[in-house]
């Protein structure tokens, strides 16, 4: 059984707080991703299961069993760091089974392991080669691999792809996927890019300032964030924001602000507040839309400025409500700059936050 389970743990470093009351629950085998800016306190949290910090106050256990104090050689886990930390002098063959032969494992058990972590990274024809006569994506692979034959219950991630280029990344997300399927094994990761968070992860811990924010599937945070900040993380480009405020009354409540008019969704009509009270609108560049759109829409009144066209779509920086606005559109519109723009989003898809607490309605309680 390797879950991973975080009870009022902190980390204090004198007098900064790095990690602060954090309780969380990592379930057996699952792909749990920690993800945040950087100072947040994903990485801090990592090293702490892996041993390396010490926790200043709280329980941290693997399973059933408390290891606040044991040392890192007997806690069962294997770490990935973001370098490749790879014996140049080594042959790959040598590296994968380093760690191996410190423990004593016998000789045929080390061949046999190695032989199968080659294998399942395609890294059998490399095996005798040196790490400097490999392409930084087999290098990060025979970091994997070292972690593989140790077949620990906890596998360590720590930002293991930020040296490589954006294609190998895709490449080698798909390869730890893959990895995480085939061994069915726990999972912890640490990356500060939310597009590899949403792309890996079963569940995503989302971290600011060393507390933890909120925990779910992708697609929980990315349609349900329970604030401002996860759902200004979540996404990418990021979600814009503007300042609004309620009008009317019953049936009839708009929200309104520079060229911007809202009709409120009906499930908000409960959390919505007192007329003249302001509101923060969110709504994901991906779901602004240009012509007609079936359904309650709301309006925003843009100017193009700034058009990237990326093939298929273009996403367009325009100024409006008050704010910059990003919008990504069908390139079929063939949008300039300094085209005046009417884009319209479903209701469905407006966020609505209380600007005093930064929570989502209707999670964050508004004060009438």
């Amino acid at each position: 059984m390797a879950t991973v389970t975080f009870e009022n743990v902190s980390k204090r470093f004198g007098d900064v707080v790095a990690v602060d009351d954090l309780n969380l629950d990592i379930r057996d085998a699952e792909f749990m991703v920690l993800v945040g800016p950087s100072g947040c306190g994903k990485t801090t949290s990592l090293r702490m299961i892996a041993g390396l910090e010490e926790i200043t106050a709280g329980t941290l256990r693997i399973g059933e069993r408390v290891i606040n104090d044991v040392p890192p050689k007997d806690r069962d886990i294997a770490m990935v760091f973001q370098s490749y930390a790879l014996y140049p002098h080594m042959s790959i063959r040598d590296n994968l089974a380093f760690g191996l032969k410190l423990r004593h494992v016998p000789k045929a058990q080390i061949d046999a392991r190695v032989k199968e972590a080659a294998a399942i990274l395609d890294l059998t024809r490399y095996i005798d080669r040196k790490p400097r006569e490999l392409s930084g994506g087999q290098r990060q692979r025979v970091a994997l691999g070292r972690a593989i034959v140790r077949e620990p219950a906890v596998f360590l991630m720590d930002e293991p792809l930020s040296n490589l280029d954006a294609k190998l990344r895709v490449e080698t997300r798909a390869n730890i996927l893959r990895l995480h399927q085939r061994l069915n094994t726990t999972f912890v990761y640490v990356t500060h890019d939310q597009i590899e968070a949403m792309t890996m992860g079963s569940r995503i811990a989302v971290m600011n300032e060393g507390r933890l924010q909120q925990v779910g599937t992708p697609q929980e945070l990315y349609d349900r964030p329970i604030n401002r900040f996860v759902a200004g993380f979540i996404g990418s480009p990021a979600m814009n924001f503007t300042t609004v405020e309620v009008g009317g009354s019953g049936d009839n409540i708009t929200l309104t602000g520079p060229n911007i008019t809202i009709p409120v969704p009906p499930q908000f009509h409960e959390s919505i507040g007192t007329t003249g009270r302001s509101l923060i609108v969110g709504y994901r560049p991906e779901h602004l839309q240009l012509g007609p759109v079936a359904g309650a829409t709301a309006v925003v009144n843009a100017k193009a400025e700034v058009v990237e066209y990326l093939g298929n779509e273009e996403l367009i920086h325009a100024s409006g409500a008050n704010r910059d606005i990003v919008a990504i559109v069908d390139s079929a519109y063939r949008v300039r700059p300094g085209d005046m723009l009417e884009l319209r989003v479903p209701l469905e898809k407006v966020q609505l936050f209380d600007p005093d607490t930064n929570f989502a309605l209707p999670f964050g309680a508004v004060n009438n």
